[in-house]
This record gives structure tokens, C-alpha cells and sequence, in this order.
């Protein structure tokens, strides 16, 4: 049976622009590192833009939380600079092999939203909007519903 999908959520893996890091990469973090028993991402899109596959999409994630059940995670590599600092620094391939995933993912999920990592931070002032004082993380660094619309980043 198919578990309920309701967000398709885009992440980043918070690396710097010249970090070429993958699925195996990021496996090792979280297993290793966190404890996790598999990476918490159901895919991962390398600085080439080659898609790589996490976990099975029809098991929960370990991306969200509070959300893992109802959401599939996509991680985009990348997403601060040198500094360790927020910045839209995904390459032209890596935003291809996004609108591919994503529209694959949207077939599959055709009832789910789409959305970045922060956009699922609590609403603190309960106003229906999260703010960006209200991000918990700025994850994935840039505006997903913006860029769905083919809005500049």
C-alpha cells in the first residue's frame, strides 16, 4: 500500500559550490554521523546534475520533521558559500534534472505540494504565511514556489 504523500520537498546538503558529493556521501553522514539506518533523502542531485536514488520512494524519509511520512525528500547539492552562508549556487544542471525529478515526482504524487525545506518552518505569528524570520533553516536557498513559476532566483 501506498502511503500518503502530501509535500514533495526540496532540500539542499548545505555544501559549498565546489563540494561534488552524492548519495553515498550523504548516506555516510547520516548513518554514520546521525545514526539514521539509510540517508534520509529519497534522491539527490549532484553539481552535474546527475539524479541519484536514496531511499525507496514509497518509505518514509528522514528530511523533515514532523513531516517524514507524509513527504518525499529531494537534496540538491550545494546551497552556501564559502563561508557557510545561504546562497543560490546550484548550476543550470542540477535546476534541468529539478524540473525532470520534479515533474516524474508529480505523476507519482499528484495531489502533493511542492516545496523547499523552509517553507515547512512553523508559522510563529500564525498569520498563514512563514517568513523568513520564521525559517528555521534556509534550506534549499532558494525560492521553490518562485522558480516553479519560472520567477528569476
Amino acid at each position: 500500500m501506498r502511503r500518503l504523500t502530501k509535500y514533495i520537498v526540496v532540500h539542499c546538503s548545505a555544501t559549498g559550490p565546489t563540494s561534488d558529493i552524492g548519495v553515498d556521501e550523504i548516506r555516510d553522514w547520516h548513518v554514520n554521523k546521525n545514526g539514521w539506518s539509510d540517508i534520509g533523502y529519497h534522491a539527490v542531485i549532484r553539481r552535474s546534475g546527475q539524479i541519484e536514488y536514496g531511499r525507496h520512494f514509497d518509505e518514509p524519509g528522514a528530511h523533515v520533521k514532523g513531516q517524514n511520512y507524509q513527504s518525499v525528500g529531494v537534496c540538491m547539492v550545494g546551497g552556501v558559500d564559502a563561508n557557510g552562508k545561504a546562497e543560490n549556487n546550484f548550476t543550470a544542471p542540477q535546476f534541468a534534472s529539478l524540473k525532470i525529478l520534479l515533474a516524474m515526482l508529480r505523476r507519482s504524487y499528484p495531489n502533493a505540494a511542492i516545496l523547499g525545506h523552509r517553507d515547512l518552518s512553523p508559522d510563529l505569528d500564525g498569520d498563514g504565511i512563514v517568513e523568513k524570520h520564521e525559517w528555521v533553516k534556509d534550506c534549499p536557498c532558494f525560492d521553490v514556489q518562485a522558480w516553479l513559476k519560472g520567477e528569476p532566483q
